[in-house]
């Protein structure tokens, strides 16, 4: 071969394909010797050469006895495959194996028409140690990443599933049947409903059911975010979009991939359905502050406890977004319409106090659930569970009834009874009250002045109430 180092330029030139294929040889000579492994895989990915060294390393004394067997059958973790299938090299890549990981580089073969005919790889295990304190930090932020994630999948994960949405009552199996298919599909869906009678659970449980419950539930009530932040909440911002602001990340772009439930949905400003509108519409928005397209792949759920429709024929809500968002809408039925649930409700809460704050199951008598179910229950579920927790509190009896449960009740909510049902509010209320004084008397030892001070109110009073009741003084 020519000296290429004294030739004159013509001659080099003339040269080239010699010189290349003499570099070509070298270089391979190179890695073959200095590396811990060399692999060479034809275009069905089928071992056609492998040097001595790599084969021993998984378990091939011969080398030989590696040849025609599929590259992940000698070496599982093997990616020429894909350099196979792909046609892009692989420049440098960590590969483990049974002693360890080793640092590798995969390259694929083209013939003289650049058709891929096969891949070569080199294992640079050699290499390993002076790249530790790299491979240590990569490893660190790995583990910082998925402890990270892992963060953020428990903080976004539903909470609540179908079961959490207690009732047999026809009522509410129509609602969990409703929101059984609802999670099937990916459409919007609209809750509708007073305050208090699980929305929040019903989209939780919807989330948990459907097809991305792998992935985040981000939730947002629009009626807790002041008007001037709202579109930041939503959509993020950049630094410096208004004045103080920092780069943030919006719920559409944390909820991607999974479900944005949006709470009180009626009180969501004009100015931003328009918006909210067009990511319905083309999945995709703008931040704050930003003109860069954001594309975010979000299952809308949207709940109000306002009549929305009358917001729309009063121009306060868009009828396009209603219409949107209104693919498949859930009424719940307010509490008083499925007050058959109220015993099963009762059970649920008193269990859920106990497992949460300690102390023994509670439990309602007859006369107790009668009542409940008498009540209108303005504040629906949520306010079962405030008088539940109120009675659990303030009385010491393991069983409560009529006694302990009326005094937390509003007053006029409480229907009639039917005849030779529980008694009416106004009985049942003078009984408690004359059962108050009696125990507060017996407690003192007939002494008026004590059972007064006992309760809280002036002597005059009591001896008026007790006169009232018909209780007589032994003392």
């Amino acid at each position: 071969m020519t000296d290429l180092s004294t030739a004159p330029l013509g001659a080099r030139l003339a040269d080239y394909e010699q010189t290349r294929d003499w570099a070509i040889a070298s270089l391979f000579r190179s890695f073959e010797t200095f590396c811990e492994g060399t692999v060479i895989v034809d275009a069905d990915t089928r071992v056609v050469w492998i040097n001595a060294r790599y084969a021993d390393r998984f378990g091939f004394k011969d080398p030989a006895d590696a040849l025609g067997r599929e590259v992940e059958e000698v070496i599982p973790s093997s990616l020429l495959r894909e350099v196979v299938r792909t046609g892009k090299p692989m420049l440098l890549d960590l590969m483990p194996t049974r002693n360890g990981s080793l640092v590798v580089t995969r390259l694929p073969l083209r013939d003289e028409a650049g058709r891929i005919v096969g891949a070569i790889g080199f294992a640079l295990y050699d290499e390993v140690r002076s790249l530790s304190p790299l491979i240590a930090k990569v490893g660190k932020l790995n583990d910082e990443l998925a402890a990270a994630r892992e963060s953020l999948a428990q903080t976004r994960r539903a909470k609540y599933s179908f079961d959490s949405f207690v009732g047999s009552a026809p009522a509410s199996e129509e609602v969990k049947r409703q929101a059984q298919r609802a999670a099937t599909m990916d459409s919007p869906v609209l809750l509708l409903g007073e305050t208090g009678t699980g929305k929040e659970v019903l989209a939780h449980a919807i989330h948990s059911a459907s097809r991305r419950a792998h992935k985040p539930l981000v939730t947002l009530n629009m009626a807790a975010i002041p008007e001037a932040l709202l579109e930041a909440e939503l959509f993020g911002a950049t630094a410096g979009a208004y004045t103080g602001a920092k780069s943030r990340v919006g719920k559409f772009l944390l909820a991607d991939g999974g479900t944005l439930f949006l709470d009180e949905i009626g009180d969501l400003p004009l100015a931003l359905q328009a918006k909210l509108l067009r990511v319905l519409q083309d999945k995709e928005f703008e931040a704050l502050g930003s003109n860069q397209v954001v594309r975010s792949d979000v299952r809308i759920i949207a709940a109000t406890s306002a009549r929305l429709l009358q917001q729309v024929e009063t121009g306060a809500f868009r009828a396009d977004l209603f219409y949107r968002l209104n693919v498949l809408s859930i009424n719940l039925p307010p509490l008083r319409e499925r007050s058959s649930d109220i015993a099963a409700l009762c059970e649920t809460v008193f269990a859920d106090l106990a497992a949460t704050e300690g102390g023994a199951v509670r439990r309602i008598d007859a006369s107790g659930i009668a009542l409940l179910q008498g009540y209108d229950w303005p504040g629906n579920v949520r306010e079962l569970r405030n008088v539940l927790e109120r009675a659990t509190m303030l009385s010491d009896h393991l069983q409560l009834g009529t006694a302990e449960l009326l005094p937390l009740l509003r007053p006029g909510q409480v229907a009639p009874p039917a005849a030779g049902g529980s008694p009416s509010y106004g009985d049942a209320m003078a009984g408690f009250e004359k059962r108050l004084l009696q125990d507060a008397l017996d407690a003192c030892n007939g002494r008026v002045i004590d059972a007064a001070a006992r309760l809280g109110i002036g002597r005059a009073t009591f001896y008026k109430k007790m006169v009232l009741h018909g209780i007589v003084a032994y003392r």
